[in-house]
Parts: C-alpha cells; structure tokens; sequence
C-alpha cells in the first residue's frame, strides 16, 4: 500500500494549521538510521565496526583528548575507592568457597586475598625458597611441608599408605626394597628452607616438615616464638635438640621409624631432652618411638602440663607403663596400632596410677598378652571414658580385667568379634555409673542372648547404640522393652 507525497504533506498540514517557523523540532540533527545507511552505502560493515572499536579504545588510553561526552570506563571499578583495609575487611566476611574466586577480579583482590590464607600445603620447594611463598601469603600461620619434601617423578603413579605418610612412588619400584630416603630432598635443601620460612612468617603457630636437621629447626625456634604446634617426620635425637628451643611449643607430633618408608630412631636420650626444653607440652604424640622408664617419666616429671599423650606402633621397652603414672595431669592416654603393650609392666604396687585420667582408648591393638591389659586398666582405673576400637585378641579374660575401672561413665565398643555377650554384661553390670553405651560389630554378641538384667540396665542409659550384628532380629520377648529393630538401635536421653 503506498500513498502520495502531496496526500501525505495535505494531511500533516490540515493536523498542525499554524506551524511554529521557530520550533526546537526543526532544529533536531539527522536521524541515526539515515546515517547508518549513509555510511553504508560509502564504507563496508566491518571497516565501520573496526573504527568504532579503534576511537573507543583510543579514548580509554587517552582521555583528555576524547570527546569529553564520551563515558570514561576506568572509573566504572568502585573498588578503587576503597582503602586495602576497608577492601580487606569486606573480603574477609566472605565464605571459604569463593576466595578462590575472588582472586581472579584483579591483581590487586589476589594480592589483598593471599593476606588472608593462613594455612597452606606445599607441594613444590622451590616455592619456598625464591621467597614466592612469603610474597604471595604474608600472614601464613600453618604451613605443611612433608609432600613438598618428597621428589615425584613423571611415573610416580603408585600410591603408598599408612598411619602418618602418603606418598607416590614410580611404578618400577618394589615395595621390598624401596626406600623413601632416597625420594626425599637433601637435609641442607630442606634446611634452607626452614630459614626462609623462619625469616619471611614469623607469626607461624604450626608447622609439618619432614627430614628437617637440628639446625633448621633451630632456627625455626629462633625466629618464630609464637610457634605453638609441631609435627617431625623422620625425626631422632639429634633433631630434638632444635626442638627442645621452642619454649612455647604445646602440641608436638614425632615420627621415628615408618616401616616401609624410613627408620630413625628417637630413645630416651631424645625423650629427656624434649623433656627439659618442651616444658609447656600440652599434647605429645609418639610414632614409632623407642624408650623405656626413664624417657616416659622424665616427661611426666619435666612436662607437667601433659593432658594427651598418644603412641602409635611404640618400641617401647619393657617397663615403660610404670613410668605414666608420673604424669599427674595426664586426662587422655590413647594406644594405636601398637603390637604390643608392655611385655613386663612390674609388680602392681609400682605400677600406680594416673590421678587424673579421664579417657583411655585403644585403636587398632594387639591385645593378646595378659600382663599388659591387666597393668594398663590398673593404671587407668580412675578412667570416666573407654574406648576399644578393632583391637585383636580383645576376649571375655582380657575385657575382665576393666572391672578395676568402677568410675566409667562413657563404653564404646566396636570391631573386637571375640568378646561375647556374657563377657560384656559381667563387666558392664560392675560400672554403677555408665551412663552411654555403643556396641558395634561385634559378631559374638547376639540379641539372642540379652538378660533381662541386662534389658533392664539398657533403659537406665542415657545413650545406647546397639548394633553388634546388623543381620540378626530381637527377640520378641524383648520387644516390649523397646530395644530396636534388625539388630540395631540407638537412642539418647535428653
């Protein structure tokens, strides 16, 4: 449909009689759909779209000599105006998951988040020592060292396991003769480090490292007063001559011998040494330790803040046990996967006891030898939580010997299959003071066999997990006692 110019001038007259010559409508420049189709019929589209691009980038570079209503974009980033600090403190509100995040904005954001990392696993050492590590997180206070201490290769594929250390081995070594000191970097290297460390974070509270030497460590001790926690793999006596300079350590870790890894030994020379420089000692963790009597008491008699003290796969001597009842303070004595307890504890009168345990767990043991369970519940006899976990040779004349312990108020029991229901409920009816139980995975204790005595003592709990065996049914005698379903049941009293 098409209508004429004169028709269409007619009818715009006849709407608007008496024009105004003055009118600002007159004044309004070209429409931009004319000039669009002006430029494009003289200049291709892309030349129009690269000038356009070039004249915006050019005003950005330069603004002063850009049309001055052209928009200035490097005032579009509000953030500029905020101080580091104020920046800081709002970044610091933000959650854990989008730190990562937030580092990508700009090189100023990833400079102010490295501020707030303050623990960090080191895979590659060299991160270290050219100083990378102190310029890019300033305000570090844990920093784990062990797996940057180990050299990977391209075939390094196989991954080997156990209690305290991972690590990736080549796939063309034998287990039989492969040794981890030879995967790990040299003593001085590893030194080295340290006193970078020391140097750049003195503000460190904990610290991981592995094959460090007494003077690394000395200067770790030198330079970081405030450091609180230490973990040492690979460590001897030696070493802990450094350690024994960091007056303020609380929470110590040390790691001798590591079957299949590494072998160090660390005997009651170490002990007494750790001992007289450690004193405010709060946690002590020993894996695969030497000692006897001596190491162990003179840490009760030096260390005498010692809540915890752990030992894992120990190579204790003969008679050690007697020695825990110098640590008077002692609240938590946990034994994991050690082979044995103490062959020889002594006479009972020189055994003793610790006055003031509360817990005693047992992890992954091998408690077969009589003497040994009967010496370690006679020094725990004042123990309020026992804990028994997938421990071997744990029977009903083992378990008996805890009756010593009238003042349990907390008993797990879980993965020992020898002990029976009868064994349990001998023991069990002697603590007047239980309070939670749990009974898990334990073949030999059946629903079957449940006493009404020991019915009655499940209702007077005020926590009870019972699961000894998942594919067994309650009896229906029992039923009313409201005692679970399919094996299991778990309730807790508020």
């Amino acid at each position: 449909m098409s209508f004429s110019t004169e028709k269409k001038n007619h009818h715009s007259q006849k709407e608007n009689p008496n024009p105004n010559p003055n009118s600002p409508l007159k004044k309004l420049g070209t429409r931009w759909s004319d000039l669009w189709l002006k430029h494009t019929k003289s200049k291709p589209l892309n030349q129009i779209v690269v000038a356009a691009a070039m004249q915006q980038l050019h005003s950005l570079s330069s603004p002063r000599k850009s049309n001055p209503n052209f928009p200035n974009f490097s005032i579009i980033d509000q953030t500029l105006l905020l101080s580091d600090e104020i920046l800081l403190n709002i970044l610091s509100k933000l959650p854990d998951s989008q730190r990562n995040v937030n580092s990508l904005v700009c090189k100023r954001w990833l400079n102010l988040q490295g501020r707030l990392v303050r623990s960090i696993r080191i895979r590659d050492w060299n991160f270290v020592l050219s100083g990378r590590l102190i310029y890019r997180f300033p305000n570090l206070n844990h920093v784990d060292l062990i797996h940057g201490s180990l050299i990977l290769t391209q075939s390094s594929n196989i991954l080997m396991s156990s209690n305290v250390l991972n690590m990736y081995i080549d796939s063309g070594s034998s287990p039989n003769w492969f040794n981890c000191e030879e995967n790990m970097l040299p003593v001085e290297v590893i030194d080295n480090g340290l006193v970078a460390l020391a140097n750049g974070c003195p503000n460190l509270r904990r610290v991981q490292v592995i094959g460090a030497s007494e003077m690394g460590l000395l200067s770790l001790a030198e330079e970081c007063s405030t450091l609180q926690e230490l973990e040492l793999q690979k460590c001897s006596d030696n070493v802990l001559r450094g350690i024994a300079a960091c007056g303020n350590l609380q929470i110590l870790k040390l790691v001798g011998n590591v079957e299949g890894f590494y072998g160090s030994v660390v005997s009651d020379i170490g002990l007494t040494i750790l001992a007289q420089g450690c004193k405010r000692l709060v946690k002590l963790e020993l894996c695969g330790c030497e000692g006897s009597f001596d190491g162990i008491k003179a840490i009760g008699k030096c260390c005498q803040m010692l809540e915890e003290l752990t030992l894992c796969d120990h190579r204790m001597d003969d008679g050690w046990m007697a020695a825990v009842s110098y640590c008077e303070n002692l609240k938590t004595l946990r034994l994991q996967s050690c082979k044995k307890i103490d062959l020889n504890p002594g006479l009972d009168e020189y055994l003793g006891s610790c006055p003031a345990l509360e817990r005693l767990h047992l992890l992954k043991c091998q408690l077969r030898d009589k003497k040994s369970v009967s010496a370690l519940f006679s020094v725990c006899r004042v123990a309020r939580e026992i804990i028994i976990q997938d421990c071997w040779g744990f029977d009903n004349g083992m378990f008996g010997f805890a009756t010593v312990c009238r003042r349990v108020k907390l008993f797990y029991l879980e993965g020992c299959s020898l002990l029976t229901t009868e064994g349990l409920e001998s023991v069990i009816h002697s603590w007047k003071e239980l309070q939670s139980l749990r009974v898990v995975s334990c073949k030999h204790i059946k629903d079957s066999e449940i006493s009404p005595s020991l019915a009655t003592l499940f209702t007077t709990l005020k926590e009870l997990k019972w699961r000894p065996d998942t594919k067994s049914l309650l009896p229906s005698s029992l039923v009313g006692i409201a005692m679970g379903k399919k094996g299991g049941k778990f309730f807790k009293r508020t």
